[in-house]
């Protein structure tokens, strides 16, 4: 007889320190399916719901999908949007069951209005209902803060290798065989996890060039060889803009029954991200030090790509900062495209002053002048569209995205993409989309930390990562007031 799976995804990376909360109305404006239209909108991506729906025909399982929920990173999700999603998935396991299995989608860095660690609380409810013998595997973001909870509640979990995140579909196809192996009986499963008194750690996780993340990742990967009954070693550089008590790095390993030999490995593997904690393979330039890179540039054959990091709508930053782009408008940088600014009511004045039409607005910094006032600028609309787009990849490769109304606006020799909704910009279909080709210009700028160097560094003749004066998702730790974070911790009280 074919195996009942239920599977979901409900996910948030939630910046605690943003004052944006997370509504329903936020994962409507990203990704909100349920029952048929989950596979009707993600079978075919680069997901791990995908790589969950292919495993059911590889396995001939019978799966059952009742949600999936992924909202742009921000402020707590709100108590009732949690009690939907999660009555949504339990309803399913009450309604529609008994399952075998489970296989959820994760984040791992949820904070909720109410709880602290929403997938901890999510996982709890589901054991609950399916008790303790039906196995639960879970997929997680590599920048995930994997809780005690976690590791308790679900018998397998796997977590991205790659960052930018390219594996998502990789991880859930390691899930997913993990999964048929206990069912088969092959295999009993025991999660086990380890954190240290850190943050942040594992360069942020970068895995785009040698580094901390890299080098223990290939520890991870030899302890699965060596270490007897490791079926699955990964690692978590953690989500640091998150208030609670389990913030940071942590190592998480899959083991065929408990053994004492898996913790041993598991904190074998911190004290290596302890010992590289203060690496990272970035160098960050200041405002002034980006434009003077571009001004004295030359003539190129591939764009400048700018890195404004620090605003990164991707780990919760608000991506209405404008210290970047009124630096370039007053420097007269020419032959730019800036993307995105969020800003729906400078895109209402734009829509409707018209296509074609010179208007007079101000743009940005609506939300915190801390990190940018409005720009007043003049500017010409040369391109007017609903938002809509499909993802090219290789991140979350044909993914439907949709921003919302958006416009571009030509503001001396820079096009500003605005937007109706807040989206890190990660693929070129971002520009794309409104018939712009970011090949063709100068000078790239994207509100995005690391997940555009997927996308653009095959295109760009250099990349620069700019703090632009400060920001949500910028490495401002100390100037951020922790609350709940265990202490003493690095890089706020060690060393």
């Amino acid at each position: 007889m074919n195996k009942r799976v239920l599977i979901a995804g409900f996910m948030h990376e939630t910046n605690t320190f943003s004052q944006l909360p997370t509504t329903l109305d936020s994962y409507k404006a990203r990704s909100l399916y349920y029952g048929d239209d989950v596979t009707k909108f993600m079978r075919g991506t680069r997901t791990e719901i995908a790589a969950f729906m292919d495993a059911c025909e590889r396995f001939e399982w019978h799966g059952t999908y009742p949600v999936f929920a992924n909202a742009t990173p921000s402020g707590k999700v709100a108590e009732d949007v949690f009690e939907h999603v999660s009555t949504v998935i339990t309803d399913a396991l009450k309604d529609q069951g008994p399952f075998d299995a489970v296989c959820l989608a994760l984040h791992g860095a949820m904070v909720c209005s109410h709880v602290d660690d929403g997938e901890g609380a999510l996982l709890r409810r589901v054991r609950d209902v399916v008790g303790p013998d039906t196995p639960i595997a879970v997929t997680l973001d590599l920048h995930a803060n994997v809780t005690d909870v976690m590791a308790e509640m679900a018998d397998i979990i796997t977590i991205y290798r790659t960052y930018p995140h390219i594996d998502q579909y990789q991880t859930a196809t390691d899930a997913a065989r993990l999964l048929q192996r206990t069912l088969n009986g092959e295999i009993k499963p025991y999660v086990v996890v380890s954190r240290g008194q850190m943050l942040d750690g594992a360069d942020h996780g970068r895995t785009t060039a040698p580094g901390p993340m890299t080098e223990v990742l290939e520890s991870a990967k030899a302890g699965v060889a060596n270490v007897p009954g490791v079926l699955s070693c990964t690692v978590a550089a953690g989500f640091p803009w998150a208030d609670i008590d389990e913030t940071g790095p942590s190592v998480v390993v899959v083991g065929d029954g408990s053994s004492p030999a898996h913790r041993e490995l598991a904190d074998k593997l911190m004290g290596e991200l302890w010992q590289s904690r203060k690496r990272i393979s970035i160098d960050i330039q200041t405002v002034e030090q980006a434009i003077s890179a571009i001004q004295s540039a030359g003539e190129r054959k591939a764009p400048i790509v700018l890195a404004d990091f620090a605003d990164n709508p991707g780990g919760g930053g608000y991506g209405d900062g404008t210290r970047l782009l009124k630096a370039m408008i007053d420097a007269n940088v020419q032959g730019a495209i800036y993307g995105l600014l969020y800003d729906p009511v400078a895109v209402r004045t734009c829509i409707e002053q018209g296509l074609g039409a010179h208007v007079v607005v101000a743009i940005g910094g609506k939300i915190d002048a801390r990190y940018g006032e409005p720009i007043p600028v003049t500017g010409h609309v040369v391109a007017v569209t609903d938002g809509a787009l499909t993802l090219a990849g290789p991140m979350m490769a044909g993914s439907r995205i949709s921003m919302g109304p958006t416009v571009v606006l030509r503001v001396g020799g820079i096009d500003v993409f605005l937007t109706s909704g807040r989206f890190q910009l990660y693929d070129l279909k971002f520009f794309e989309h409104a018939n712009i080709d970011p090949r063709s210009k100068a000078v790239v700028v994207v509100k995005s930390a690391h997940h555009f160097r997927a996308a653009f560094a095959p295109i760009a003749s250099e990349v620069i990562v700019v703090d632009g004066g400060g920001g949500l998702t910028s490495r401002n730790y100390k100037e951020l007031e922790y609350k709940k974070v265990r202490r003493p911790v690095y890089p706020l009280d060690l060393d």
